[in-house]
C-alpha cells in the first residue's frame, strides 16, 4: 500500500496586499504524510535580495497539496500555537548567517536563527528525525553566569598571596540546547554542532558547552620565591561573559 504524499511548495511574493497576488516558485517537494523530522529549504537568494532591497519584501508563502480518493486537496495544513513545549519544539526557522562588528577583532557574528512561522498541526508538522519529546528534565536554564567566591585561604594559597584574600571569579553554568539564541553568546561552530546535535545526524555529537566567553585579568599582591613583595596583573582570571561553543 503506498503512503500518502503531500507537496509542499515554497514561494517568494512579488507585492503586498490582501487579494491574490504574484509569487515565485522557491522550492518545491513531495513529502510522505507519515515522516516526521526537519526539512530545509534554501531561501538564501530570495533573503539576500530583500537585505538588499527592502521594499521588494513581501514575505513567504507556504501551500501543501495532497491527492486523497482521486481528488486534489490544498493547504491541509494549518499553523500551531505557540502554547506548550510540544508546539515550540515544531516552530519553523528561519537561519540567518550575518556580519557584526561588535565581536572582538571584527570577526564575523554568529549564526541565530529566528522563528519565521510556526509549524503545522497536520501529518507534515516536521521536529528534527529522531528527537523525543520535550520533558520537565528537558527545561532546564539556558547557559549563564553565576557567582564564584574563590577563598585562597581554603584553597591553600594564602600563604603567598598577600591581597586579596579572595575574589569572585564566577563561572558559567546551563544549556545550549537548539536554537541558541542572541543572548547565548554562541560561535558558528557551536551553532552548527547544536543543529547536527538536534537531527541526531551523529552519535557521538553532544550539545555545545557553556563556558566563559570573555574573561579579564586580577591584580594581585604575593611574596616571590625570594621573598620580594610583587604587584602582578594576572589575566583570565574573572570571567565576565558566558557562552556556547
Amino acid at each position: 500500500m503506498k503512503r500518502p504524499k503531500g507537496r509542499v511548495e515554497v514561494y517568494e511574493l512579488l507585492e503586498g496586499g490582501n487579494k491574490p497576488r504574484k509569487k515565485h516558485l522557491i522550492a518545491s517537494r513531495l513529502l510522505s504524510l507519515y515522516t516526521e523530522g526537519w526539512e530545509v529549504f534554501n531561501v538564501t537568494q530570495t533573503v539576500s535580495k530583500w537585505v538588499g532591497n527592502s521594499s521588494s519584501n513581501h514575505g513567504f508563502l507556504i501551500t501543501t497539496t495532497h491527492v486523497f480518493n482521486n481528488r486534489i486537496e490544498h493547504n491541509l495544513v494549518k499553523f500551531a500555537k505557540s502554547q506548550g513545549a510540544l508546539q515550540e519544539s515544531r516552530n519553523a526557522l528561519l537561519v540567518l548567517f550575518t556580519n557584526s562588528n561588535k565581536r572582538r577583532n571584527d570577526a564575523p557574528r554568529v549564526p541565530r536563527e529566528t522563528q519565521m512561522v510556526e509549524s503545522s498541526e497536520s501529518g507534515l508538522s516536521r521536529r528534527p528525525r529522531g528527537a523525543a519529546e520535550p520533558s520537565a528534565k528537558s527545561q532546564v536554564t539556558a547557559c549563564h553566569r553565576r557567582e564564584l567566591y574563590v577563598d585562597f585561604r581554603a584553597i591553600g594559597w594564602s600563604g603567598w598571596i598577600i591581597y586579596p584574600s579572595g575574589y569572585n571569579a564566577f563561572y558559567c553554568r546551563g544549556s545550549c540546547l537548539f536554537p541558541l539564541g542572541e543572548s547565548l553568546n554562541a560561535t558558528n561552530h557551536a551553532t552548527v554542532q547544536s543543529i547536527v546535535h538536534t537531527l541526531k545526524l551523529s552519535q557521538d555529537v553532544s550539545t555545545p558547552c557553556c563556558v566563559p566567553d570573555e574573561l579579564k585579568s586580577l591584580n594581585l599582591l604575593y611574596f616571590d620565591d625570594k621573598e620580594n613583595v610583587v604587584l602582578k596583573n594576572y589575566k583570565d582570571m574573572v570571567a565576565t561573559r558566558c557562552g556556547c561553543h
